[in-house]
């Protein structure tokens, strides 16, 4: 690796959403800092299996559905 072009590499602390904390390494701050996550897998839809909320701002999906309802497509 060539010298002086890459980050310092050091421990970091990570709170998850739900308080629990654990310890990695890491290019983000200084050395001992903490990283507190607002989203995480314990939190997320996308693994938590949520339901997905399509939000119509506009109306841009009764504009589509109205467009393509002969096709059968809802």
């Amino acid at each position: 690796m060539k010298e002086g072009i890459h980050p310092e590499y050091h421990e970091i602390t990570v709170i998850m959403t739900d308080g629990s904390q654990f310890t990695t390494r890491s290019t983000y701050g200084k050395a001992g800092d903490t990283l507190r996550l607002d989203v995480d897998p314990k939190s997320h839809p996308a693994w938590t299996g949520g339901g997905i909320k399509l939000v119509d701002s506009g109306g841009q999906v009764a504009k589509f559905n109205k467009r393509f309802e002969r096709f059968g497509i809802k």
